[in-house]
């Protein structure tokens, strides 16, 4: 459900200014059409597997090797970028992997790590994605991921988790040679849908990924699958929801 105290904090600070988004709790008086939504990756397919990988393989190891590993993952990615020396996600996330776990002084076997990197190719979506999928095409809305992972990864968990056929494009920044939060990889889903920023909503996983689709200027909903609190960027998402059940109440579908 929607957090109904947090969302009116943010709609209280929006709604002079016209979200973009229909919702259940609050309505703009006018509001543009969503005519189409750019998802994360991880708000649709579930890393939970990973970490409990992770804590399979390295017992009593596995949150704070979950955490070293993450918080390293993207901090690779951006300080390549911002370097100027690209490497994919696969790259950057498995350099974080064997870093955290020298950092930990753990042992992590070719085997080891070969395995917790196939996980990646493995994943399925989390339970409330299907029907909300289904939902929102119904109703017209074109659908599309814009992901730092790489095409591998997005078309091995849209196979695993029999989602052809639903997404219109499905977008890496990998062939930009950046990630998100760059301008650049949030350019990709205007060019690709052909719609100006207004009419697409983003849909995030990560509160910083959030942040940096709402400086863009997407329309923006965080998934808080995880119950985080809002990164202190100074850019506060249109609402926040648990799953993509509430994202569908949101943008009107079904309402």
């Amino acid at each position: 459900m929607l957090r109904r105290r947090e969302f009116l904090a943010l709609a209280g600070g929006t709604v002079a200014a016209a979200p973009l988004f229909q919702g259940t709790i609050a309505r703009a008086s006018v509001a543009p059409r969503v005519n189409a939504l750019a998802f994360d990756a991880f708000a649709i397919f579930d890393l939970r597997p990973v970490s409990a990988l992770v804590e399979q393989l390295f017992p009593g190891h596995g949150a704070e090797l979950n955490n070293a590993w993450r918080i390293r993952q993207f901090e690779y990615q951006w300080l390549r970028a911002l370097a100027g020396r690209y490497a994919d996600f696969w790259r950057t996330t498995e350099d974080a992997l064997a870093f955290a776990a020298n950092q930990l002084s753990l042992d992590l076997t070719p085997e080891k790590r070969a395995h917790l990197m196939h996980a990646y190719l493995e994943l399925t979506a989390w339970p409330d994605v299907r029907p909300a999928l289904q939902s929102l095409r119904q109703a017209g809305i074109r659908l599309a991921f814009l992901s730092n992972a790489t095409t591998e990864i997005l078309d091995a968990g849209i196979r695993n988790s029999e989602l052809e056929g639903i997404f219109e494009q499905v977008l890496s920044v990998d062939r930009l040679r950046t990630f998100k939060p760059h301008p650049r990889a949030y350019q990709a889903a205007i060019d690709a849908f052909g719609l100006p920023s207004p009419h697409i909503g983003y849909v995030a996983f990560a509160g910083w990924d959030a942040a940096g689709a709402k400086w863009f200027g997407y329309p923006t909903f965080w998934v808080n699958r995880l119950d985080l609190p809002v990164e202190e960027l100074g850019a506060l998402p249109d609402a926040i929801g648990s799953d993509l059940d509430d994202l569908v109440h949101f943008v009107g579908v079904g309402s």
